[in-house]
């Protein structure tokens, strides 16, 4: 992408009626993200802070934020090409429940590919309150 020009991006969100301690708590371990986000695949391994995964989409690793106070859960995917993809992810209290918010890119791609992307992740989110909520 050239100097100057902005990154498309959208946002989807869920509402989650659980409380933000506990959707955090799930969602600060890496070992559970295969249980909702199909984009990740499952885990093939871990070399210290940094998770391999077998995607759709082939082999990759992921890196994790650390556990913090601000209900951040961005995490990057490692292509194997060198490939850096950003994630961004928050849970936030939202009265009673916990609203999840993950910022897909379009990352100079088509913007069909964005549209896909944004359909998947909130797939995925879908799967997360589902998942969630069930657990209560």
């Amino acid at each position: 992408m050239e100097a100057g020009m902005s990154d498309e991006a959208r946002t989807p969100s869920v509402w989650i009626d659980r409380s933000y301690d506990e959707v955090y708590d799930f969602l600060a371990v890496p070992g559970n993200f295969p249980q909702w986000a199909t984009g990740l695949g499952e885990v093939t391994g871990r070399e210290g802070d940094v998770w391999r995964v077998k995607t759709p989409e082939g082999a990759a690793k992921v890196r994790f934020s650390e556990r913090n106070d601000y209900g951040v859960v961005d995490h990057d995917i490692l292509l194997d090409d060198g490939t850096e993809i950003p994630v961004a992810m928050r849970a936030i209290g939202n009265g009673t429940g916990t609203e999840v918010l993950l910022t897909a890119r379009r990352r100079g791609r088509p913007a069909e590919v964005l549209a896909a992307d944004v359909e998947w992740v909130e797939r995925d989110l879908a799967t997360l309150k589902m998942f969630l909520e069930s657990e209560a």
